[in-house]
């Protein structure tokens, strides 16, 4: 069964953080329109159940419905053999699949596997003793986690597949986790001629600890997500001619091992005895295991569309950290297209491998024991 206009219309319009109302409003109708029990939900997230609402078990395809910022002219081109944009078409989006692309802001990240995941559920005959439901997350790009974590305070799912770009063929195991410091430091003002180190000088000696540190918790490890991963946002002093001030940011990627508590008390031990830390935006580390019936479903139904399974583990984050500090369930993400164009001035997503999505995700779903 081909697509619908959905994934275009979403696209249309435009949604980033804290503004996805019209978009919200067009995927509740979308569903309603379909069968769905569909409502806007206490966070403002858009949200659609198909099957028995008092079934025993439950599958929640949660994506998010946010952008990130920057608006792209929305439009539908020929690719090339090289996968870059040909001629623009007028044609009906709905008739488009193989050799066209779908270039806008969120067409990828992730719009694309939202409307995989609303696409699928409607095609699909739910079997019995299922509920499936469609959540379309606001506020995922900004990492407040207000839809996720509303959802996952209401709900408690068998399964979990979350929505992000990952290919047709290739399944999501974990996201690395997150924690941002801000590091503030104070010295009254000194003469240039005096010894005493300047507010930057300490600062870049922070930094050098802090890469010491990383360097010590990596050592023997070679699996890039298994990495802590230090990244300086930006240094800056100022002085008010009393005093002078260096504020630091700096970000953590974080493996399984170790968890934002790690970083703050790691950081408490090598910063200035009178600096201040301010810590945020904790996102704890998930992985799933390969052996799990969710795992299995996925692997069945890409081979049974012709495709070969294969996993990836990013170095990001994603509502999977938020939802995952609440359900225990086996997760996973998934959905078309490639995540190096995520929040790019070329994120397009080829409408074949999102054709392909919606039959592999129909499939699994109709495949639930």
């Amino acid at each position: 069964m081909p697509h619908s206009d959905l994934l275009l219309e979403l696209v249309k319009r435009y949604s980033p953080s804290t503004l996805e109302a019209p978009a919200v409003q067009y995927l509740v109708r979308w569903m309603s329109e379909r069968g769905f029990e569909a409502y806007s939900d206490g966070a403002g997230n858009a949200f659609g159940i198909r099957g028995a609402t008092n079934a025993p078990k439950t599958l929640i395809l949660l994506g998010h419905i946010d952008t990130f910022p920057g608006d792209i002219p929305v439009r539908v081109a020929a690719l090339t053999s090289e996968q870059t944009e040909g001629e623009v078409t007028t044609q009906p989006f709905a008739e488009l699949s193989a050799g066209y692309a779908l270039y806008g802001r969120g067409s990828v990240d992730a719009k694309g596997s939202l409307s995989t995941f609303a696409e699928a559920t409607a095609q699909a005959t739910i079997p019995e003793g299922w509920r499936v439901i469609v959540a379309g997350c606001v506020e995922e790009e900004i990492a407040s986690g207000k839809g996720s974590n509303y959802v996952s305070e209401n709900f408690t799912p068998d399964y979990c597949i979350i929505g992000e770009p990952s290919s047709s063929n290739r399944i999501t195991l974990g996201y690395k986790g997150r924690v941002l410091v801000e590091y503030t430091l104070r010295r009254e003002v000194a003469h240039t001629a005096r010894p005493e180190p300047t507010v930057g000088a300490l600062g870049s000696e922070f930094w050098q600890r802090v890469l010491d540190w990383a360097e010590r918790e990596n050592a023997g490890i070679e699996r890039f997500f298994d990495q802590l991963l230090p990244g300086l946002r930006s240094i800056n002093t100022s002085s008010d001619y009393f005093n002078e001030t260096l504020t630091m940011h700096v970000s953590f990627r974080l493996p399984p091992r170790i968890t934002p508590d790690d970083v703050a008390q790691a950081l408490k031990a090598i910063a200035q005895p009178d600096g201040e830390l301010r810590v945020w935006g904790q996102e704890i580390a998930y992985q799933s295991d390969r052996g799990n019936p969710l795992v299995r479903g996925l692997m069945g139904a890409i081979r049974a569309e012709g495709g070969v399974p294969g996993f990836v583990l990013k170095s990001g984050t994603s509502d999977m950290n938020t939802v995952a500090a609440r359900w225990t369930c086996p997760m996973v993400a998934y959905g078309p297209g490639d995540s190096n164009l995520d929040h790019t001035p070329n994120e397009h997503l080829p409408l074949d491998e999102y054709d392909t999505a919606i039959s592999t995700l129909k499939r699994f779903i109709e495949g639930l024991e």
